[in-house]
């Protein structure tokens, strides 16, 4: 905890201390006692929270109060006293007890939301303190939505959506006015929680307003996008008041329900919603329209939907630049809404198309719509490609020792990977055994990352940056897959 508590004051000026993580009292005690020796400037909260709200503090109330108290007598200036411990005595007494140590009274609950969230504000206020805080396990972006609400038109309210699906509203909670926002130094303390590095430096959640234009990536999973990456980098080095979070989005109609009210400009689509998203919008590009797929939607005026296929741009940019597609034959392994991008930017390529997918209706849909022909699977290991493109998911980030495709599959000269994390992945080792030459699929999705910024600001992107930001980040998680 020591070690901790001097991350954070690298990065921060509020830090909670969360005692009740601690092996028991004794132990908390020498931590205060170490504290007490190094004082800080920062401003510190104390945290010791009983098992009966969801913490891990085993004592009973007059232990935690009397931890609480020697909080304050150690540095401490506020403390974090959850509803179910603060509505057992009057809040005059609790005052006294805590000797001017300023409070937070905090309602949590990590089943979910609960409907009318005024009541519970009106409880959190019956109990006195401070400040009031609010944390609520969010199943739905609406749900997360609710929680932000809170905080608006009040003073002194802090908001905490928990959950994957909460964490766009998590980041975006300092902006709606919430008091505070929570980071872990560490071991996350609440499920959706980020670390202090990405919400300073990657989504800089204290530097976001009601004026930061909201843009971001819809998926189901959405955990291994480098999306947030690659866009806020470009964000920040055309210095624009603007953020890309990651949505986990179950359902559409939650996602598109929350565009108004976020007040979101632009997202990206990815798996399994870019075929389904057709049916929600205004509008559409023509290329994308014949796609069948749209992976990036802008947000016009009256809250209109354009959408776009720039996955396109990026197999062409890809692919062209190592190999003469027109009169090549190319295998596509896949038929979902990417592996309709690189079909449509291979035909028009001039390349003859083949196209194998666990489901040969869909495979047979896909070779028609561009002329070409769908193959058996069992027909792969015994014909010669040019080139081999997979546009599956299989062997994505974290299932990355998974290949789509067998060694004995592999009766081509050139292989491209969609799947861009890992940026080496088992399919394209297994190429590189074979001694074919190899495309990542972060020369795709770069390529299609940068038409995505310029067609939503305007601007030209920031390529050089958003490249070295990426390749970097994969370089790390290689180093690190390699150790292991």
């Amino acid at each position: 905890m020591a070690r901790g508590l001097r991350r954070a004051l690298r990065a921060s000026r509020t830090i909670e201390l969360r005692l009740d993580w601690l092996a028991g009292e004794r132990v908390i005690a020498q931590f205060l006692g170490w504290l007490r020796a190094h004082r800080t400037k920062a401003t510190l909260i104390a945290t010791c929270r009983r098992r009966s709200a969801g913490g891990r503090f085993a004592g009973d109330l007059a232990a935690q109060l009397a931890i609480l108290r020697l909080a304050r007598n150690c540095g401490c200036q506020w403390c974090d006293l959850e509803i179910e411990s603060a509505e057992r005595l009057p809040a005059a007494t609790l005052d006294v007890i805590l000797g001017g140590l300023k409070r937070i009274t905090s309602f949590h609950d990590f089943r979910g939301t609960p409907r009318d969230l005024r009541s519970v504000v009106k409880r959190l206020e019956r109990a006195g303190g401070d400040t009031i805080k609010i944390a609520t396990e969010c199943r739905t972006i609406a749900e997360s939505q609710r929680v932000l609400s809170c905080v608006r038109g009040k003073r002194r309210v802090i908001a905490v959506p928990m959950s994957e699906v909460g964490l766009p509203a998590r980041v975006l909670a300092l902006g709606e006015g919430s008091a505070l926002a929570y980071a872990s130094t560490e071991e996350a303390t609440a499920p959706g929680q980020l670390s202090l590095e990405e919400m300073k430096n990657l989504y800089r959640a204290d530097r976001l307003n009601r004026e930061t234009r909201v843009y971001g990536v819809i998926g189901n999973p959405i955990g291994h996008s480098l999306g947030p990456l690659l866009h806020n980098t470009a964000f920040h080095a055309r210095k624009m008041n603007a953020v890309y979070l990651p949505f986990f989005v179950r359902e559409l109609r939650d996602f598109l329900a929350a565009i108004e009210p976020l007040g979101i400009s632009g997202f990206s689509v990815t798996l399994p919603h870019k075929q389904t998203i057709l049916r929600h919008l205004d509008d559409c590009d023509p290329l994308a329209a014949q796609i069948g797929a749209v992976n990036t939607v802008v947000v016009r005026g009256g809250g209109k939907l354009y959408g776009y296929n720039t996955d396109y741009v990026g197999v062409l940019r890809a692919l062209e630049r190592r190999v003469a597609l027109r009169g090549s034959r190319v295998l596509l392994f896949g038929a979902g809404g990417a592996a309709r991008a690189a079909a449509f930017a291979l035909a028009q390529g001039g390349a003859i198309v083949a196209v194998a997918a666990r489901q040969m209706k869909r495979a047979r849909a896909l070779a028609r719509a561009v002329g070409g022909e769908a193959i058996e699977r069992r027909r792969i290991r015994h014909e010669f490609f040019d080139a081999i493109v997979n546009a599956t998911p299989v062997g994505m980030h974290p299932h990355s020792g998974e290949s789509p495709l067998e060694p004995g599959e592999l009766n081509c000269r050139l292989l491209m990977d969609m799947v861009y994390r890992p940026m080496k992945t088992r399919l394209l080792e297994l190429a590189e055994r074979r001694g074919i030459e190899t495309i990542t699929g972060v020369e795709m999705f770069l390529a299609q990352g940068t038409s995505q910024f310029e067609i939503w600001t305007g601007v030209r992107a920031p390529e050089v940056v958003m490249r070295r930001a990426v390749l970097d980040a994969l370089r790390r998680e290689e180093r690190v897959r390699v150790r292991r």
